[in-house]
């Protein structure tokens, strides 16, 4: 089979050739039809992730079906169509996962960083960790929904009953959830790079009430505000842009260093959190919520060959929405 490689920080991607994967128990092979091009696949590459698996796979929104199943798999059968997330596996056992926070779970396995994903021809995923998709969506469209929609809706989740959101950062996962909150009844106010007209006249088109750069004030105080785009210079103008009680949740995986700021920025009661992964109870909760919507995801398809141009594009802001790989062409 087909997969690209990660070799080393700053290199890119390399095309090889390896045996398809054989399912141990549990397991199911999946073979790929689509595969979406993630910021964090992007930040792997660039070397800003610790300690991945050597010539790891990266790619953890896939989209494929059942081709084999391992022992003790009960809920999928062979020609299934099935999404594989970032989340890839957990102990079980540990005091976060038995508390319901497996996302938070020390020995827990990525998919595409810890183990191998889906910029490939096939990938094992553990049956447990893969769920059954929306017939709303063709495989194409459904790709980003498992990461940009998943962790998106963790983050979205943390803003509780929030009526006025802040997007910082308009891309894959804010596309998204902004139409979900825009479905229930809350303003979404969308912050992208100062200037980028394109950005902010497709923030509208997904239903933003207002969009304007990151170093611009909204016209009303934000009750929350979720951070997607890595700068950590925007905690402090989130913190800004928030009223007294608000929340402002980092969701991304990597960021870079957050500026001193004075406290009265956190005062009367803000608060600043993080999102780390996701867990099951999220994907499906957001997956029954996405199809019931629906929400439209903006997608840009490329060749699996074509791996690096997609992740160039996305580190260089070249489209709206998401990129996503596409595995199998029906050859």
């Amino acid at each position: 089979m087909r997969a690209m490689t990660f070799e080393a920080p700053g290199q890119p991607l390399r095309l090889v050739r390896r045996p398809v994967p054989e399912c141990g128990p549990g397991e199911i092979l999946v073979r790929i039809s689509t595969c979406g091009v993630c910021r964090t696949d992007l930040h792997l590459v660039d070397g800003e992730l610790p300690d991945p698996r050597p010539h790891v796979v990266p790619g953890h929104e896939i989209v494929g079906r059942v081709a084999a199943v391992g022992d003790a798999v009960t809920d999928f059968r062979i020609g299934d169509r099935v999404g594989v997330p970032w989340l890839g596996w957990t102990c079980g056992t540990c005091a976060f996962c038995r508390r319901g926070e497996e996302n938070l779970c020390p020995e827990a396995r990525f998919t595409g960083y810890t183990r191998d994903g889906g910029y490939a021809d096939y990938i094992c995923a553990d049956a447990r960790y893969a769920f059954p998709l929306p017939d709303a969506y063709d495989d194409l469209h459904a790709a980003p929904l498992l990461c940009a929609g998943l962790i998106g809706f963790r983050a979205y989740r943390m803003a509780g009953d929030a009526p006025r959101i802040g997007l910082y950062g308009f891309g894959a996962a804010a596309h998204i959830l902004c139409q979900l909150a825009v479905a229930e009844g809350r303003e979404v106010f969308a912050f992208t790079k100062p200037g980028d007209r394109t950005a902010q006249r497709f923030a509208r088109a997904r239903g933003a009430v207002w969009a304007g750069g990151s170093n611009e004030s909204p016209p009303h105080p934000l009750d929350a505000a979720l951070l997607f785009a890595p700068v950590g210079a925007l905690v402090p103008r989130a913190l800004a842009a928030v009223r007294p009680g608000g929340r402002v949740i980092a969701a991304g995986i990597h960021m870079s260093d957050i500026p001193s700021f004075p406290y009265h920025l956190l005062w009367q009661e803000r608060v600043l959190r993080s999102v780390a992964n996701l867990t099951r109870a999220d994907g499906r909760d957001f997956l029954a919520r996405a199809a019931a919507a629906p929400i439209a995801t903006t997608v840009h398809p490329y060749p699996l060959e074509e791996a690096n141009r997609a992740l160039d594009d996305l580190r260089a802001g070249r489209f709206e929405g998401a990129a996503v790989l596409v595995v199998d062409r029906g050859d």
